[in-house]
């Protein structure tokens, strides 16, 4: 299984202590962190999620992915009641009989505006970066972009998961932006640093945004107040659920609010080092299936 969960540096935390009880409610990023780096879900993740089930536990996803890239077999599994997407636009609750994404009931968003949006397109153009509008639980990229993302990522594991989250589209992104219900976030991939310094200055005329990363290469861009921590909050008051009783998987930096903002936030071995740092408890990492060892650890 590899090495046992550590403690993360004194002073990292407050609360830099093991959890005294189980968690009633889980909230784990995806990629980096309960997804292997083949972007399969290891067996020990699901007997954990198994585990969790089985002592009245939640699990929920909580992604920078559309909603619609959500592995299926993490929406079916009976832990799985909600979903959040997006960065924590959008947070949706699942339907009791069929547990697809596109029968899940959206229970909270954040939208981004589209007069934003425009803004950050105005900030990309003239730039060699990608722009995904990401809208209505999915992600739509101009399949000009689409057909080069090999040229942005050289990972190809990355890029199989992120060609497996996104649509192609025949049209630009203003129409993307015009066509939405309701816009959640933007993501732009870079290849040269002195663009994605460019961009970043122009993004910081905009007001009501939220800018992070999920990648080292790439720039999201969410609506004022979209975090993936002020999604736990607004669910944790929906459920009823003290926050103390929350737990929380990451792996980078978008995934620090959430992590301070559970109970118990834990980094996996390959998180980054801010994300290590802002954390409770470092367990293995996502490729020796160190969610599910933690949380096997603590539910007994």
């Amino acid at each position: 299984m590899g090495a046992a969960p550590t403690m993360a540096p004194c002073g990292a935390r407050r609360n830099a202590a093991a959890p005294s009880r189980a968690p009633r409610i889980v909230f784990s990023d995806l990629d980096g962190t309960f997804l292997a780096t083949d972007k399969s879900v290891l067996e020990p993740n699901l007997r954990a999620l198994d585990a969790l089930a089985a002592a009245g536990g939640i699990f929920v996803p909580c992604s920078g992915r559309p909603l619609s890239g959500i592995p299926g077999e993490l929406l079916a599994h009976p832990a799985t009641r909600f979903a959040i997407g997006a960065n924590g636009a959008l947070t949706v609750e699942l339907d009791a009989r069929d547990r697809s994404a596109e029968a899940a009931a959206p229970i909270r968003r954040v939208p981004l505006s589209r007069d934003a949006a425009l803004a950050v397109l105005d900030a990309a153009r003239g730039h060699e970066v990608t722009f995904d509008v990401f809208a209505d639980g999915r992600s739509y990229l101009e399949r000009s972009w689409y057909d080069r993302l090999g040229s942005f990522i050289g990972d190809p594991m990355i890029l199989k998961g992120i060609r497996m989250s996104r649509t192609p589209v025949d049209w630009p992104p203003e129409e993307s932006i015009a066509r939405a219900g309701s816009l959640e976030r933007i993501a732009m991939y870079w290849r040269d640093p002195a663009e994605r310094d460019a961009v970043l200055a122009g993004l910081a005329g905009i007001g009501h945004i939220e800018v992070t990363r999920s990648h080292p290469t790439n720039i999201e861009v969410m609506g004022e107040g979209c975090t993936k921590g002020a999604a736990l909050a607004w669910l944790c008051g929906h459920a009823g659920i003290n926050r103390a009783d929350a737990m929380a998987f990451g792996d980078n930096l978008n995934d620090i609010e959430m992590i301070r903002a559970a109970g118990t936030g834990v980094a996996v071995g390959n998180a980054e080092p801010e994300v290590k740092a802002a954390a409770d408890a470092v367990c293995p990492s996502n490729d020796e299936a160190g969610v599910g060892a933690f949380l096997l650890g603590v539910l007994g």
